[in-house]
């Protein structure tokens, strides 16, 4: 069966996705999912033949979901420090709100040296996309007078990122959403051109 088509391997990845999120590769097994989804070993086996396939299966998912969104949000707005505030806010309503609590992707990052290889290409795909997609972003805020540079656009954007998912598991770690706030938004405030103050 095709796992794009079949509603049971698309449910199995949303608990999977779920599980790496909160546990990471090594957090979960075929049995926590059989146990959650009432199915049997034999059933996810079926649709994914290994936890790696089942795994890359999540974040091939999760990166073309992602790209897709940044495509759409890039081509609605045009200003680029709206952009950036709306990528920094993200993850803070997630930490808050859910539904996925956490980047996939960093928490597989984490464990980068025990993932098989053609699961930890697939995560460093996510992060080659998402910094490409600042870049562009930081590009246009340079360009149009709205950012104040102090590296390239790229190492900018590799920078705002950095801040971005360590801030996700400082918060993390201190079980204080607002933790992450604390951290990102001096990181985006120091980019951010400061209009002059006007004297009377």
């Amino acid at each position: 069966m095709n796992q794009k088509t079949s509603s049971k391997a698309l449910e199995i990845m949303d608990l999977a996705r779920l599980l790496i999120a909160n546990g990471g590769y090594n957090g979960f097994s075929y049995a926590d999912i059989s146990k959650t989804l009432g199915v049997t070993n034999a059933s996810i086996h079926y649709h994914f033949s290994a936890k790696a396939d089942l795994v890359k299966a999540v974040v091939l998912q999760y990166r073309e979901n992602g790209r897709e969104t940044l495509a759409r949000v890039l081509a609605e707005n045009d200003d680029p420090v709206a952009l950036l505030r709306m990528f920094v806010d993200h993850w803070q309503r997630c930490l808050r709100e859910g539904p996925l609590p956490f980047c996939i992707c960093v928490m597989l990052a984490s464990e980068m040296a025990l993932l098989p290889d053609h699961v930890a290409d697939e995560v460093q795909g996510h992060f080659d996309d998402l910094s490409s997609w600042l870049t562009e972003v930081v590009t246009r805020g340079d360009n149009a007078g709205l950012l104040a540079l102090q590296a390239t656009p790229l190492q900018e954007a590799r920078i705002l990122m950095t801040v971005v998912h360590g801030a996700l598991i400082s918060a993390r770690a201190a079980r204080n959403p607002d933790l992450y706030g604390e951290i990102v938004m001096p990181a985006l405030e120091r980019l951010l051109v400061k209009a002059p103050v006007t004297r009377h």
